[in-house]
């Protein structure tokens, strides 16, 4: 009992960290007269993705690969099957022409570039392993995609409203660097305690530390994506809805795993790729749901069809 309690302290350690890390920094940008929409496409988008980095940087150095991989994979798992399933159910999502023909696609070839780096199983039968080198090449696949959103900011194709930073608070000097300094604080703690309570339950449960990333971890570092979306969907602001999925999982594969393999190489199990295989499908069914007919939208049904696939696949990875 006493370690679950301990997951759920980190969790909310782990998400209320991040919010405070971004209310913190977005204030000090703010102050020094940094836009809201250059606020919104680093600081904020980078915010929520701050959970999975803290996970998977202390796993990495706690020897939990699996847990790492597992956690990235996870969540752009569940990033794309429920919480774009759920929005869906709540409301049919209507999609921009730079989703379906940009971002989307960029978000398959992300996986496709993590299976290439990773797949040496496939090349010489060995193990896979992420290494520093494969780390930064991702890191490079990650700027340039932020070079692309900076473009279409300039553009104008990206408006404020759309990186959930139009109105960004302010507060005294003090008070943010103190925001700031207690959002890592409590992301470093909160990451620890997850990364420690998962894995003994891992143990206790007889699973590897890759399943309960992908399941629990995943899900816990997903609940601000979630939040979003849904109330997005609710809101009937489709872009925000499915940007902020999309741009998440860009950022799990490109920039944390990036700068995890960066830190500490990561051991890529056969079972790692598989899963990696079932995201890569999620992310190409929904670019199909996205590109079909002339609405150009993603209805309460196909959110319904990803919503099952998840199940489905949650049963498959409980009787590996």
């Amino acid at each position: 009992m006493l370690n679950y309690i301990i997951l759920l302290a980190g969790f909310v350690l782990l998400i209320g960290g991040a919010d405070y890390l971004v209310k913190g920094a977005s204030s000090i940008a703010k102050k020094l007269n940094v836009s809201d929409l250059i606020i919104g496409l680093t600081i904020v988008s980078i915010g929520t993705s701050a959970p999975e980095l803290a996970v998977n940087i202390l796993a990495s150095f706690d020897g939990s690969a699996g847990m790492a991989i597992g956690n990235v994979v996870g969540s752009n798992l569940f990033n794309f099957l429920v919480i774009i399933g759920i929005s869906a159910m709540i409301k049919p999502i209507n999609l921009k022409t730079s989703l379906i023909k940009v971002e989307i696609p960029f978000t398959v070839l992300a996986s496709v570039a993590l299976i290439f780096l990773a797949g040496d199983w496939f090349i010489d039968g060995m193990p896979g392993m992420l290494t520093r080198s494969d780390g930064l090449v991702l890191m490079l696949f990650f700027s340039i995609f932020l070079y692309y959103v900076f473009l279409q900011a300039k553009k104008g194709d990206i408006s404020p409203e759309d990186t959930g930073a139009e109105n960004t608070r302010t507060y005294s000097t003090l008070v943010s660097s103190l925001m700031v300094l207690g959002g890592i604080g409590a992301l470093i703690y909160g990451g620890d305690l997850i990364v420690k309570s998962a894995t003994q339950l891992a143990k206790a449960w007889g699973m590897s530390d890759t399943v309960i990333g992908l399941t629990i971890v995943a899900v816990g570092t997903s609940l601000p994506e979630l939040a979003t979306s849904a109330v997005a969907a609710m809101r009937g602001n489709s872009d925000i809805a499915i940007g902020n999925v999309v741009g998440s999982n860009i950022f799990n594969i490109f920039m944390i795993l990036g700068i995890s393999s960066t830190i500490l190489p990561l051991p890529f199990a056969n079972e790692s790729m598989a899963d990696t295989l079932v995201a890569t499908f999620a992310t190409i069914l929904v670019m199909f749901f996205a590109q079909k007919g002339k609405s150009k939208s993603i209805t309460r049904t196909e959110g319904a069809i990803l919503m099952a696939i998840y199940i489905i696949y949650l049963i498959y990875l409980l009787n590996r």
